[in-house]
Formats: C-alpha cells, sequence, structure tokens
C-alpha cells in the first residue's frame, strides 16, 4: 500500500499552514508579513492556469525539468484548482538559490544528480516520463530514505527530500515577489485575502474578505529585500 506522505491539498487545508501568511520567505522580509490578516474560510479554488514560466537563473534546464515534475507531485493540482507547478514554485527555487537559499545551491545538484541516477537504474527512464503513480512511489524511496546506497546521495536521501519540500511549501504560498505563488494561487488556495492595510467596518463583518490580490510591497510601508539578495543584504525600499 502506497504510503501518503504528499502534502495534499485538503491536509494544507487542515492543518491551517502554520506561518503561511509569514510565507516563510528569506528572512530579511520575515517582519513586513507579521501585519497579515488570519488566513480566512477554506474555500475551492478554480483552476487557473499555469503562469508562463520564467527563465533560468541559477538550475540547469535539466535540473529545472526534474525538479517541476517533483514540486507538481508535492502539491499536485486536482478537481478543485491548481497547485505547486502552476503557482510557478520552481521558480521560486531558481531565483532563491541565487540568494537566500545559495548555501543550499550544491545540495540541489547533488540531490537532483543523486535521483535522476537512481530512477534511471531503477525504473528505467527518466523520472519526467514516469507515470505519476510511479514519481509517487519514487518519493516515497526518498522521503524514507531507503534509496539504494551508492545512488550519490549525500547522507540520507530524506534529507534532500526535506529540502525540497519545504522550499516547495514556500514558493506556493510566500509573497508573490519572491517569484512563485504565480496569479496568487498559493494564497487562493488557503483562502487568504491578503495584506489589509486597514479594515473597513463592513468587512470586520464578514466570514470572508475577498481577496484584493496584492503583494506585501505593493504597500510603500512595507519594507522590501531584494529576491536575489543573499539574506544578509540590507533592506531598501523599492526594486
Amino acid at each position: 500500500m502506497v504510503r501518503n506522505f504528499i502534502s495534499r491539498r485538503d491536509l494544507l487545508k487542515r492543518a491551517g499552514m502554520v506561518g503561511a501568511v509569514a510565507a516563510l520567505a528569506p528572512r530579511s522580509a520575515l517582519a513586513s508579513r507579521e501585519a497579515a490578516a488570519p488566513v480566512a474560510e477554506m474555500t475551492a479554488t478554480p483552476v487557473t492556469a499555469a503562469a508562463a514560466r520564467g527563465p533560468l537563473e541559477n538550475l540547469t534546464a535539466a535540473e529545472s525539468d526534474i525538479l517541476e515534475a517533483i514540486v507538481a507531485r508535492l502539491i499536485p493540482s486536482d478537481a478543485n484548482g491548481p497547485g505547486a507547478m502552476e503557482a510557478r514554485a520552481t521558480d521560486y527555487i531558481d531565483r532563491a538559490l541565487g540568494g537566500a537559499l545559495a548555501s543550499q545551491r550544491d545540495a540541489y545538484r547533488v540531490g537532483l544528480e543523486a535521483l535522476d541516477r537512481y530512477v534511471r537504474s531503477s525504473r528505467g527512464k527518466p523520472f519526467t516520463e514516469l507515470s505519476t503513480t510511479d514519481q509517487d512511489s519514487v518519493l516515497i524511496d526518498v522521503e524514507s530514505g531507503t534509496v539504494t546506497p551508492g545512488s550519490g546521495f549525500t547522507g540520507s536521501s530524506a534529507v534532500f527530500f526535506s529540502m525540497v519540500r519545504a522550499h516547495t511549501l514556500q514558493g506556493t504560498f510566500g509573497d508573490p515577489y519572491y517569484g512563485g505563488n504565480a496569479n496568487f494561487i498559493g494564497w487562493d488556495m488557503l483562502g487568504y485575502p491578503g495584506v489589509r492595510t486597514m479594515v473597513t467596518p463592513d468587512q470586520q463583518k464578514m466570514t470572508k474578505v475577498p481577496p484584493n490580490h496584492k503583494s506585501a510591497y505593493d504597500y510603500e510601508m512595507f519594507v522590501k529585500a531584494s529576491a536575489n539578495a543573499g539574506s544578509d543584504e540590507e533592506m531598501t525600499h523599492g526594486d
């Protein structure tokens, strides 16, 4: 029986994505999220077309293709709406590997090479060509750390899985400024209406506030960090 380790939409809703509004963004931007409103009542999300894939900045084309297939299984699209692939979580990771996640660039190179080697030797074809059922089976192996010795993973493959899963959540539910959460897919999935600098009396009476589809950085009062900057770079206003 296949173990359901994948972060399905209903699991995310039940968990409330603790800290999702804070977005798990680069540390230099976390303070600007503390004023965000609580997550609103969860509702089904209409299917949204995937945003166009951005130009690669740090990943190779082969790495990006594998990573894209992985994030599509970690938070898959379903009848209720789009998932991590449509939210462009891979774009977020690619950009962040040149800045806040730069220290993990080598971990991605080694991990994606190891996963590709393991899949080709155990399944006879690339990860991107497997059925979704077989992709899930591979990811279960990686998550559980049962990948065969000598596959190339540095330490347990479970460490690589946890890293990718965490960054997929960041890219799906973080502020769109950082390259993910395209078309506000992640926030709509959670029912989060967006940052409000003021709430009217009528809105305070509502059980669900309509989404405003604005980045926190559409407001001048929030301090903006460079999307590609290292986590220690000084924050400045504007681009």
